[in-house]
């Protein structure tokens, strides 16, 4: 028997089909709509009508299911508001964080940075085609940008997601680059695009041979950022750190300024994570150890 096609951002998975065919869903499928169900609520989606039509779900489903994680904490209902949030997953993601030792170790170095430039400052790792974000310092400025702890965006249209390609193969950076442009298509996203790849190849190229990379509004209008790589003991790249401002506070002078700034703090991370030191004669002093 033939399936139906879904619809955006409909569920679908192994076992009976929902409430609306007249069969119980599986604890797979149940567990999957539940942990959809709290994606959507983090994303701001907040009231059951709004839920039920995002995962194709009818509302008596739906309630169920958001009640069941309002009962276990992982959901907060606040009347005639919605849906936020709950306790038991602010437990959980500090958990996580103190489960990567790299965010907690990387902490003093991304702080020293932050009240050096006065930026916001990103520290993020590789998760496929995309960067994790790990820890986020928000800058002195009254700037509020998108990027948050646990969000993941485009390896090549970010720049710590393009200082952590520094570590990638060229025939992998057309593969990453190739992804951002079909997110980017397929989100119908207002940001500027990419350059063309001949041109992106070059400055990525360009970027490996400084040793840190730039970025220009390609993943958010009006923000700018220059990132480098940070290496393990083994000199292989596992995570990157970023300095991020508004276009007008980061002109491109300033960048090639910064560059180095950044580069001294990622090798600071890096030494502490066993690498051998590097000679970093040129960079600030307050940023050498």
């Amino acid at each position: 028997m033939s399936r139906k096609p879904l619809k955006p951002g409909h569920v679908r998975t192994e076992g009976s089909e929902d409430a609306a065919g007249g069969k119980s869903p599986t604890g797979t499928q149940t567990l999957l709509r539940g942990l959809t169900l709290l994606e959507q609520v983090a994303q701001g989606v907040c009231d059951v009508k709004g839920l039920s039509e995002r995962l194709g779900m009818p509302r008596s489903t739906t309630h169920r299911v958001l009640s069941n994680l309002v009962a276990e904490g992982y959901l907060h209902h606040v009347p005639y508001q919605g849906y936020t949030l709950g306790y038991k997953l602010i437990y959980l993601g500090t958990r996580a964080r103190e489960q990567r030792p790299l965010a907690q170790l990387a902490r003093p170095f991304l702080e020293k940075l932050a009240d050096f430039c006065g930026d916001t400052i990103h520290l993020g790792q590789i998760e496929g085609p995309h960067v994790l974000y790990l820890d986020k310092l928000s800058g002195q400025r009254g700037l509020e940008m998108r990027s948050r702890i646990g969000q993941r965006m485009p390896l090549a249209s970010t720049g710590v997601g393009r200082a952590l390609m520094l570590g990638m193969t060229e025939e992998r950076w057309r593969e990453v680059y190739d992804e951002a442009v079909l997110l980017r298509e397929r989100t119908a996203s207002d940001r500027p695009p990419l350059p063309q790849w001949p041109e992106y190849l070059a400055k990525m190229r360009d970027y490996r041979q400084r040793g840190w990379v730039m970025e220009f509004e390609e993943n958010e209008i009006g923000i700018r950022c220059v990132g480098a790589p940070v290496r393990d003991v083994n000199g292989e790249v596992v995570a990157a750190v970023s300095i991020a401002s508004a276009s007008f506070h980061m002109p491109e002078a300033r960048m090639f300024e910064l560059g180095p700034v950044v580069a001294a703090t990622a090798h600071s991370i890096s030494r502490a994570l066993g690498e051998a030191p590097r000679e970093l004669s040129s960079l600030p002093v307050s940023l050498r150890k």
